[in-house]
């Protein structure tokens, strides 16, 4: 006797299907280890030891509760972040302001990784900065491709794939020359040391609370579980299923399994892709702390390739340039992805990926040409991110805290405050960093 369908969405997921739930977070994830995190910590590494792996940590921690947040909005409404905040702000100026502070965190993003890409070619291969550029945006284009004309589990699994090289790219030195384990223990203490210090802990959290990734992982969610998988809503007030403001919690399985589970199942997704970002993003920090510190030129990519491959040896400095490519690769796509639904959900104009890969593009290989630093454009880049974590963070606490928008899903009074504490957190860093650069202290 075939058992029934309430029986049936009791039953926990077999393993496949289990597996079959995990990927949006570690597609998003990727933003996590993009060029521009590289950057941040090799610097803070060389610079200043162990004095910030704090800031690495607080940082992970935020994250996941950030992404699980953004993800839980895009399965329970069936709508991304900015198609959300589109619906919601009704002003046309002010949705066109929000968009505007939006793309330029976006631009900052597709800066940052294209930037890394052309380093990391210049290291390989020798190839110059500019054809370095060009050549990382042509490879994105063809992920790109594969995210438009194919599934988007195939895009997933090739993302996923250059995920594992990043990590296997930027921790083999670890391995090969551990850290200090009282420097590590020292570092865990919140503190700064000067003007730099503070202007290294906000591009770490830029680089580690990525808006982009916010905006990117509900809309993730989104397209794996919402579309044509989940019954058409009806409002109760008689207004039609694509209003998803309110959703019925009464029709909240897809393909058998209740939302709720996918929650849960999210949760594991969101935590197996910080574990690795975080240890990841250790990583680059200790391996600097240990074997760069106080070497001269060691705070660029360039320097810290070339100390790495004169004091560890040519494998660990190759495998470094390898991972450092694979973030460029991976994310430059994560980014383009997103940044065509920030303009899609808030100006409500689908614009290409491909089109838009090639605009977003000009600036990167602008600022190759003119021949700036690219180390610290990948830090400054960061930065931009740090200032644009509050508008993408403040809106997604508020809205999954309302009844109104996730119905018996919105936040638990615990998280609202986690939410809040981080939304104020990073407000506070980001003001005494505008105020130490501005008075020069």
């Amino acid at each position: 006797m075939l058992p029934d369908a309430a029986t049936a969405a009791r039953r926990p997921p077999s393993l496949p299907r289990a597996a079959w739930l995990i990927g949006p977070a570690l597609v998003a994830g990727v933003a996590y280890l993009d060029p521009g995190n590289v950057a941040s910590n090799m610097t803070a590494g060389a610079r200043y030891g162990y004095l910030l792996v704090w800031v690495v940590v607080l940082g992970n921690v935020m994250a996941w509760l950030i992404q699980y947040l953004s993800a839980k909005l895009g399965i329970v409404t069936g709508r991304s972040l900015p198609e959300t905040l589109g619906a919601r702000i009704r002003r046309p100026w002010a949705r066109r302001a929000y968009w505007l502070q939006a793309e330029l965190v976006a631009m900052a993003t597709d800066i940052a990784e294209v930037i890394g890409g052309a380093v990391a070619l210049d290291l390989l291969f020798g190839v110059p900065l500019v054809w370095g550029g060009a050549i990382t945006g042509a490879v994105s284009i063809a992920l790109l491709l594969i995210q438009s004309r194919r599934r988007p589990r195939t895009f997933e699994f090739v993302v996923i794939g250059l995920l594992a090289i990043i990590a296997l790219g930027f921790s083999f030195g670890v391995l090969v020359a551990p850290p200090d384990a009282a420097g590590v223990v020292s570092g865990l203490a919140p503190r700064f040391e000067d003007t730099g210090s503070v202007l290294l802990a906000a591009s770490i959290l830029g680089a580690t609370i990525m808006p982009h990734a916010i905006y990117a992982h509900s809309a993730l969610a989104r397209d794996r579980f919402a579309p044509g998988a989940r019954p058409p809503r009806e409002h109760p007030g008689g207004r039609p299923a694509s209003d998803r403001t309110a959703p019925d919690p009464t029709l909240d399985e897809l393909r058998g399994i209740p939302t709720r589970r996918l929650l849960r199942a999210t949760k594991w997704d969101v935590t197996i892709a910080m574990l690795i970002a975080g240890t990841v993003n250790l990583c680059i920090l200790l391996l600097a702390a240990a074997n760069l510190a106080g070497v001269p030129g060691t705070d660029s990519l360039e320097g810290a390739y070339a100390a790495l491959y004169a004091g560890l040896g040519p494998v660990v400095a190759t495998l470094f340039a390898v991972g450092l490519l694979a973030s460029g690769l991976a994310s430059t796509s994560v980014g383009a992805y997103a940044g065509a639904e920030i303009m899609h959900g808030l100006l409500h104009i689908r614009v290409p990926l491909l089109a838009r890969r090639l605009v977003t593009l000009i600036p990167a290989l602008v600022i190759l040409a003119l021949g700036f630093d690219p180390t610290l454009a990948l830090v400054l880049s960061q930065v931009v991110l740090s200032f644009g974590i509050p508008f993408a963070l403040v809106p997604l606490v508020a809205l999954t805290a309302n009844r109104e928008v996730l119905g018996g899903y919105r936040n638990r009074v615990w998280t609202t405050i986690a939410g809040v504490a981080a939304s104020i957190f990073l407000i506070a860093l980001n003001g005494v960093l505008l105020w130490l650069v501005l008075t020069g202290a």
